[in-house]
């Protein structure tokens, strides 16, 4: 039996793709959880629609992302901490700190999208990656100073 897959199936497929599985494990198991349709001409007309869709909103979604690098790559945060003797920091700049610094000058953009490895710790500049979308990622400049 063709089925048409409506989500991706481990050893089988990816979402929308036509494949040939047996009678019994499309009845029993793909079509009771809907993780499969009966590939009939109506449904392959159906998922190419789908498919024209999506990709159309990824493209509006990735030109958002890319507008919102080139704002974000133009953006220089400044990020004043406490220090102790020989400029040793107390505490550290974590992605949180950077995702509030970025909430206060107007961009919402959520923490875990900012891929900071570890925490900086030093006084300086610093470029973290932010990813905005699957083909999108954004350099931030962020420069710790110290704290008057």
């Amino acid at each position: 039996m063709e089925v048409i897959l409506r989500d991706h199936v481990d050893n089988l497929g990816k979402r929308g793709e036509v494949v040939k599985v047996a009678d019994g494990y499309a009845r029993n198991y793909l079509l009771p959880r809907q993780l499969a349709l009966p590939a009939t001409d109506a449904n392959k007309q159906w998922i190419v629609r789908e498919r024209k869709i999506a990709e159309a909103r990824e493209s509006e979604e990735r030109v958002a992302a890319e507008a919102l690098a080139d704002r974000l790559v133009a953006l220089d945060l400044q990020v004043a901490r406490k220090v102790g003797d020989n400029d040793t920091m107390y505490g550290s700049v974590t992605n949180n700190d950077i995702a509030d610094l970025l909430k206060a000058k107007g961009f919402d953009i959520d923490r875990r999208k900012i891929l900071l490895p570890d925490a900086l710790r030093t006084l300086g500049e610093a470029h973290v990656p932010v990813k905005l979308h699957r083909d999108v990622t954004a350099q931030l400049k962020i420069i710790v100073v110290k704290e008057e």
